[in-house]
């Protein structure tokens, strides 16, 4: 484990652990991405398992500034010194520029770079292939959750109507690349 990941995983730990459900979550997450991280060039494994660790700490209560915690977290890992490859994966993940244009926080985010590479991809399925209590499942069923889990009203569930097939795409290209690169014990996600 690199000194990268291990910071990571224990700034989580100390920020999510109060969070319960989510810091199951946030672990499974992890998990997820360390299996992916194989389809990855090594020098980029440890910025995916970092971001991995990372990406919901804008949920703690300590870091809550504008309510939106991609952008709470990015801002906070930025403040610590945190990589800038690191930051702007936890304030991008999982199609947070959607919910950002529906809060009026396009601005704001655009701080942070988005970048559409495979550890971006690769991201996204570990998070999107996670339930909120660190169940696996499938991109489908996580996306029905989510819907089902915020009113129609709900800026998220607003983002999530626009977010779902872009994000689809990401999982659907990381399946492609497990399919050229075989990963021992991960099987193909199903989306």
């Amino acid at each position: 484990m690199t000194d990268l990941v291990r910071q990571s995983a224990g700034l989580a730990e100390q920020l999510m652990r109060p969070l319960g459900r989510r810091w199951a979550h946030v672990q499974a997450v992890a998990r997820a991405a360390t299996q992916l991280a194989s389809v990855l060039a090594p020098e980029e494994r440890p910025v995916l398992i970092a971001a991995a660790w990372l990406h919901d700490i804008g949920y703690a209560a300590e870091l809550v500034d504008t309510g939106f915690h991609p952008l709470d977290g990015a801002r906070y890992l930025r403040a610590e010194g945190y990589p800038d490859r690191v930051v702007d994966l936890v304030a991008h993940h999982s199609g947070a520029r959607f919910e950002a244009a529906e809060r009026d926080l396009r601005t704001e985010l655009a701080e942070f770079e988005l970048e559409d590479t495979p550890v971006m991809d690769a991201l996204v399925t570990a998070d999107l292939t996670t339930g909120p209590a660190g169940e696996q499942v499938s991109y489908q069923q996580r996306i029905a959750e989510i819907l089902r889990r915020y009113p129609p009203e709900d800026p998220v569930h607003r983002a999530w109507l626009r977010a779902a097939d872009p994000m689809k795409a990401c999982v659907v290209r990381t399946q492609e690349r497990i399919r050229r690169h075989p990963m021992n014990g991960f099987g193909l996600l199903s989306t």
